[in-house]
């Protein structure tokens, strides 16, 4: 048995590094054309368009890994299949059941390094294509309105809810254009912090520089003597519960982000009354998308049981394409779906992936009984 497993697992592992390479050279190709737009623009230059493209690849082939694990399966069963390899492999007595469990095995080493890929090396790639951005164009923009962040602070007066907006992130890491903005219990505006850049230390302390501060009188004060304060700052410490982790995964595009980090800013966004239904379905689907590998394996089995005669190898070939680009399609409509819709996080993500579990072992039992 250690013969086949060494013949299966070395004709497989071949084959989706060929396809897994032919892809992420067509990505490549494609982000590089895409770049070469912004050259000159802002001091970018070709070697930083040509670095850009290449920290995109990691993202592309966490994203393509299954899909390289499916056809390349596919592939390689049909081929031994059209071969007779695969009969004769029966006949020494491979019964279906060793035939999925040799699969599920190096299906899982593929899980893993799936994993692996997008948890360490995707964030690390995706933060640094973002500063590399951020240094040749003086810093990364987050849009007309910036990006928002809230959270809620107890004090002796009562429970105030504070909205933070920050509109640049330089390329050191110094937020630059920050607002924040101060409510009482009964949503009344009492304070309005504008500084020009904030630095974050490791006590969740800001240091704010070039501030501006403008403080409205509180409810019970008698209309006579309100007033209200402007003060003018050159530096001010703000203590505040936003970590430099929650910030950053306001600040920086979702992709930079773990599994953990999406679970910890899901769980922050609940805990502040925040809209965390779209965090948390990344979280699922990030969780749940290794186990796709496996998936694919167990949908490329069955090609292994047809008949050379059910169809040449070109077409089998792409008839798994077809799969894989429905399981992307399917993947992602049922993460808009499930936005939309408000279905439940972990269902919406693991929906697709059983959905083709499912098919694959249908498809297996069937062949394997009647064909």
């Amino acid at each position: 048995m250690r013969t086949v497993r060494r013949l299966l697992y070395r004709d497989i592992v071949s084959a989706v590094s060929f396809v897994a390479l032919a892809f992420l050279s067509l990505f490549f190709f494609i982000d590089f054309v895409g770049e070469l737009e912004d050259v000159g623009r802002r001091g970018y230059t070709l070697p930083m368009a040509l670095l850009s493209s290449l920290l995109e690849t990691p993202g592309h082939l966490y994203e393509l890994l299954p899909i390289a694990v499916l056809i390349g399966t596919i592939f390689s069963m049909a081929r031994m299949a059209q071969a007779s390899e695969f009969t004769i492999l029966r006949t020494g007595g491979l019964g279906p059941g060793r035939a999925l469990s040799l699969l599920a095995v190096l299906g899982a080493a593929f899980a893993v390094l799936t994993f692996v890929v997008g948890d360490f090396v995707v964030p690390a790639s995706e933060s640094y294509a973002v500063r590399t951005k951020a240094q040749a164009s003086g810093g990364h923009d987050l849009g007309a309105t910036g990006a928002w962040l809230r959270e809620r602070r107890s004090t002796p007066q009562g429970t105030h809810q504070v909205s933070l907006n920050v509109q640049r992130l330089a390329p050191d890491g110094t937020l630059e254009g920050v607002r924040i903005f101060e409510f009482d219990e009964q949503g009344r505006l009492m304070e309005r912090i504008a500084a020009a850049h904030a630095r974050i230390d490791a006590n969740e302390v800001w240091t704010l520089q070039d501030v501006q501060r403008t403080t409205w009188p509180a409810a019970s004060v008698a209309d006579a003597q309100a007033r209200v304060l402007v003060q003018q700052m050159p530096e001010m410490r703000w203590e505040s519960n936003l970590g430099s982790d929650v910030v950053a995964a306001a600040v920086l595009p979702i992709d930079t982000m773990s599994t953990l980090e999406l679970w910890r800013y899901a769980a922050h966004l609940s805990n502040q009354e925040q809209a965390a239904q779209r965090h948390a379905i990344r979280f699922w689907r990030k969780a749940f998308y290794p186990f796709a590998c496996l998936v694919m394996v167990a949908l490329a089995l069955p090609f292994a049981y047809l008949h050379a005669r059910a169809g040449g190898l070109s077409y089998k070939v792409f008839g798994g394409i077809m799969l894989g680009i429905s399981f992307v399609l399917l993947n992602n409509v049922a993460g808009h779906l499930g936005l939309l819709r408000e279905w439940t996080p972990w269902l919406t993500a693991a929906a697709p992936s059983i959905f083709y579990l499912l098919l694959s072992l249908a498809a297996f039992t069937w062949l394997v009984r009647y064909r």
